[in-house]
């Protein structure tokens, strides 16, 4: 395997991507930067060192549109690659944000944000949030995998 600047074998980047919910809608923008530029996703992006799925959560939300999140639950997990040079495991998440309205406080990687309906969403979905979509709708966390509630084995 090829080595990065640093002389390591490159490794999968953590992530997380929040779907944002309120009254049935989901929060959606438009991505202005190289990686998705012209999709729209939902807010998320890589888990700090130290941070916790629920505080990257609710940092990413905060950072990109101004709002508090609350009731945050597990929607999704998955590992996707772009191009030959990026590979990322996120770990999504769904939740309420019950009051405020979302801000763009990115301009630079976002044209701005907006509530959708779940049978009126806009057009091109970014491929890691058309996955969290299904997960929502279907309530599969990981497609390519079997997730059992209760294992089998015993100790």
């Amino acid at each position: 395997m090829e080595r990065n600047a640093e002389g390591r074998e490159p490794r999968p980047l953590p992530g997380t991507g929040v779907l944002v919910m309120r009254d049935g809608k989901i929060l959606l923008g438009k991505r202005l930067a190289a990686h998705g530029q012209g999709y729209y996703a939902a807010p998320g992006g890589h888990i700090e060192f130290g941070e916790s799925l629920a505080e990257a959560a609710r940092r990413e939300v905060l950072e990109e549109c101004g709002l508090e999140i609350e009731e945050i639950c597990l929607l999704s997990v998955g590992s996707y690659m772009w191009g030959d040079s990026r590979h990322y495991i996120d770990v999504d998440v769904v939740c309420q944000a019950p009051v405020g309205e979302p801000q763009n406080l990115e301009p630079h990687k976002c044209a701005g944000w907006a509530w959708y309906e779940l049978d009126a969403l806009p057009a091109p979905l970014f491929p890691v949030t058309q996955e969290m979509i299904r997960s929502l709708r279907t309530g599969e966390i990981m497609p390519d995998l079997e997730v059992i509630h209760r294992h089998p084995y015993k100790l």
